[in-house]
């Protein structure tokens, strides 16, 4: 598989399609940003759900786990390559954290269990040259996101939600989960981490979405 294959079907070309058309207009922009409270949970233009709705290019990889396959490249001292029970084999951690959709929907309280990305990080040992990394999915999507991003103390690599297994719609079997940036960044079925020394965008920054993508500033399009 490629690491930014092309589209393979209509549906997928017109979900993009529209998305990159949300992009240019600037849709879901809160032109009342800055008026609520500092302290709310909720960032500017988001509304809160209860559901987690299922968003995706159209591809839902079924991995099996006995062939789920996990690597850490690039710019490291200890390259990783781990099977489905070496990464249950690392120690495990459950996080608390909210989700904050760039289409506007956020969802509160979600309990997350997997591998912190701060045991990854002690086992690979980035290069004093490795700032950014590039996160890539069973599915051909790619996200970037810098390395003091990925070190965050609530990001992990997560194989559960409210102590089930991940279905394939929301990822499973492994999936990032990076709270503090718009979900996008947190990649779903995820295969692959390389660290790099420039920054390289990921398939929706190449598309018209903010390179950085916080929430609580709106970073939804570049």
């Amino acid at each position: 598989m490629t690491d930014k294959p092309e589209l393979l079907d209509g549906y997928r070309e017109k979900l993009v399609r529209r998305k990159q058309e949300w992009a240019r207009d600037g849709r879901l922009i809160d032109d009342e940003r800055g008026a609520r409270p500092a302290d709310d949970r909720l960032p500017p233009g988001q509304r809160l759900v209860e559901t987690w709705p299922v968003l995706d290019l159209g591809v839902q990889p079924d991995i099996a786990k006995d062939e789920w396959a996990f690597t850490i490249d690039g710019l490291v001292e200890n390259p990783i390559r781990w099977t489905w029970d070496d990464f249950l084999a690392q120690p495990q951690v459950t996080v608390q954290s909210d989700i904050h959709c760039v289409t506007g929907w956020s969802r509160y309280d979600n309990t997350w269990t997997g591998v912190h990305v701060a045991h990854l990080l002690d086992l690979c040992r980035p290069e004093k040259e490795a700032m950014h990394c590039l996160i890539y999915a069973f599915d051909g999507y790619t996200t970037n996101i810098r390395l003091d991003r990925l070190a965050d103390s609530d990001v992990l690599l997560a194989h559960s939600w409210e102590g089930e297994y991940l279905t394939k719609e929301h990822g499973g079997p492994v999936r990032a989960v990076v709270p503090k940036w718009y979900f996008w960044k947190s990649a779903k079925w995820i295969r692959r981490i390389e660290f790099i020394a420039e920054d390289e965008t990921g398939f929706w920054e190449d598309r018209g979405y903010h390179n950085e993508g916080d929430p609580w500033k709106e970073q939804r399009y570049g």
